[in-house]
């Protein structure tokens, strides 16, 4: 699906590590070009042509991210990636709003970005976090957090999509039963926002996180969403020029309004415009397309992976396009090497999910995580090269 788009394609790679980051077509690349070369100027300080044109493409990103996410445009503010905004939400608002003994519901699957964030804040606040088991098939579900909450729980932080596992968790549920318990719902939507349809106000989440770096988009550049009211208690985690209305000897300051008051500084003005290009990019294609092709790519890859003996799968049932396997008795990262030689590219580790091996019982994993981009050849060439895999060390040594 759009192959053309991407240059990296134009070579024999077969590439699998959507996960971590992806391919940037042509026309983010050219968008971010012409910022540099054609109206280079900051934001919001100038009042020149160039000035006022950059004014324009930035602004018009938040209303991009509006009708992607279905937020309003006002809800929006643009960090560095994912990390960022999670780390803005447990630090700017609930370091604010939680006390001692309180008890925050985690899960071992998470990115590390949603679990050091709170380790922190219990040093910090003396908070409780408590983690809620994942089923028999590594996933989290409804029940078992219902099992986990108490008088205490004041939040739930988990991802949208895992991303190891790669399981759906179905926010609109978790977050109607949690709000009627008066629990917050913080979500990482790293790994669902770029493969399928995600609609905030339809799932009533409080806070959601994503990269535009996982979706087309550059690095350096992600967003953070959140309820209005919210958002305004909300404190910034950096204080400079741009966010403030004034300041004075005395020590008294005004901040600007939601959202510009979190974008302190000179922000990252052609990956937010990269961004945009890249939402209207994916927009244009369909995101319940892309999950399909996705989704179909991955049964048509374990139903090939199957017949072969000596791998070991851990996620056949979820419905996303992220596999996670090991080839047996070989380290994860020499089968990376030894997949890297046919110009095929995945990821080998823990993938920053370090406590998942308390769940699954295995460290590190070789991970495929598939993309709009890839296709059906892809997988067969994998598929061949693994089934060859017993000459494994002939090759990496």
């Amino acid at each position: 699906m759009n192959r053309e788009d991407f240059f990296m394609l134009n070579s024999d790679i077969s590439y699998f590590d959507n996960g971590a980051t992806t391919l940037k077509p042509k026309c983010v690349i050219a968008a971010m070009d012409k910022y540099y070369l054609e109206h280079t100027s900051n934001i919001h300080r100038g009042d020149y042509d160039a000035a006022i044109k950059t004014n324009e493409l930035y602004d018009n990103v938040r209303n991009i991210v509006s009708e992607f996410i279905n937020c309003d445009s006002n809800t929006c503010i643009f960090t560095s990636g994912a990390t960022m905004s999670l780390n803005m939400v447990v630090f700017g608002y609930m370091k604010k709003h939680l006390k001692k003994g309180d008890e925050v519901l985690l899960n071992k699957a998470e990115h590390a970005s949603n679990i050091l964030p709170w380790i922190k804040l219990s040093e910090d606040l003396g908070i409780v976090i408590k983690y809620v088991p994942l089923d028999d098939n590594y996933e989290l579900t409804l029940d078992n957090i219902k099992k986990m909450i108490t008088d205490r729980t004041k939040v739930i932080s988990f991802a949208h999509v895992t991303n190891v596992i790669g399981d759906v968790r179905d926010i609109k549920k978790i977050s109607e039963y949690c709000h009627s318990k008066g629990i917050l719902v913080n979500v990482d939507g790293a790994q669902s926002v770029p493969h399928m349809k995600v609609d905030f106000k339809d799932s009533d989440i409080d806070f959601l996180s994503f990269s535009g770096h996982k979706m087309c988009g550059p690095t350096g550049v992600g967003v953070l969403i959140g309820k209005k009211e919210l958002l305004e208690e909300m404190d910034p985690l950096i204080y400079g020029g741009g966010m403030n209305s004034f300041f004075e000897e005395d020590g008294s300051y005004e901040l600007k309004s939601v959202p510009i008051r979190f974008e302190a500084g000179t922000p990252p003005i052609a990956e937010v415009i990269g961004l945009g290009e890249a939402i209207k990019y994916l927009m244009n294609i369909g995101m319940d397309k892309i999950h399909e092709h996705e989704v179909n790519l991955k049964k048509y890859l374990l139903e090939k992976i199957k017949d072969i003996s000596n791998i070991i799968v851990y996620n056949k049932g979820t419905n996303t396009g992220i596999l996670a396997f090991n080839i047996d008795g070989v380290f994860a990262q020499d089968s990376s090497v030894y997949l890297n030689h046919y110009n095929i590219y995945v990821r080998a580790g823990n993938h920053c999910a370090k406590e998942l091996k308390d769940e699954i019982n295995i460290k590190n994993t070789v991970r495929v995580s598939m993309y709009l981009y890839n296709n059906y050849d892809d997988i067969d060439k994998l598929i061949e090269v693994l089934r060859n895999s017993k000459d494994i060390f002939k090759i990496i040594i």
